[in-house]
């Protein structure tokens, strides 16, 4: 087989292309969270799987390529897990709701490996918000369908375009707890009820379908 004269002559194992791709993307992200993206190349990648780097290329045409596909599985398991927190919190509680995703954004963007901490440098600032973006999204769609109504079954909430609402502030609160992470839960509590102006009040003129009352947007 021809190749790169640096790279080590192989005997490989014969793989069905979808076996192989994904023995690239394990090896890719191990290799990311032990040294960072910047720290890895894809003859590193190559080695680990024993394959050449044109056989990297093949599969992924180049490293980005490969960054975005191991991104896209961290993107995933977070929003796996929004879906089994979404199954398990307490239904109508907007405040803890809202506190809990921020658990959730810390402990999966927290600087614990380097392919995390490589998501808050500034060269890879649009990985960063690409991640935050979807997962947000997948917050305020769980959000909005079932704690969102659930609260305003039984109290007054009078707030309109509650997507976009519930977007903005999830996604601030995010960049708060980012930059200052020391941030007491007490605080961002405060900052949701002030910002949907939560006041616990029953609900008035509930739809008679049995639907949420005074949500306009929805």
């Amino acid at each position: 087989m021809t190749g790169d004269l640096n790279e080590p002559s192989t005997t490989r194992e014969s793989k069905s292309p979808d076996e192989r791709r994904e023995e690239i993307v394990v090896a890719a992200r191990a290799l990311f969270s032990e040294r960072g993206i910047g720290k890895t190349s894809i003859s590193d990648v190559a080695t680990r799987v024993g394959v050449t780097r044109g056989l990297i290329y093949h599969y992924f045409g180049d490293k980005d390529a490969l960054v975005d596909v191991v991104l896209e599985r961290y993107i995933d398991e977070f929003v796996t897990s929004i879906r089994m927190w979404d199954a398990a919190r307490e239904v109508g509680n907007i405040e803890l709701a809202l506190t809990d995703c921020i658990g959730l954004f810390r402990h999966h963007l927290q600087d614990d490996d380097p392919l995390r901490g490589d998501l808050h440098r500034i060269e890879n600032a649009a990985l960063y918000y690409r991640f935050v973006d979807r997962a947000v999204t997948a917050v305020v769609d769980c959000i909005r369908a079932t704690t969102v109504k659930a609260y305003a079954l039984r109290h007054q909430m009078e707030i309109e375009n509650v997507y976009e609402t519930f977007y903005v502030l999830v996604y601030g609160l995010v960049g708060l707890t980012r930059s200052r992470p020391e941030i007491e839960d007490r605080v961002l509590v405060g900052i949701v009820r002030q910002t949907l102006h939560l006041d616990g009040r029953p609900a008035t003129n509930p739809r008679p379908d049995g639907g949420p009352a005074k949500v306009q947007g929805d």
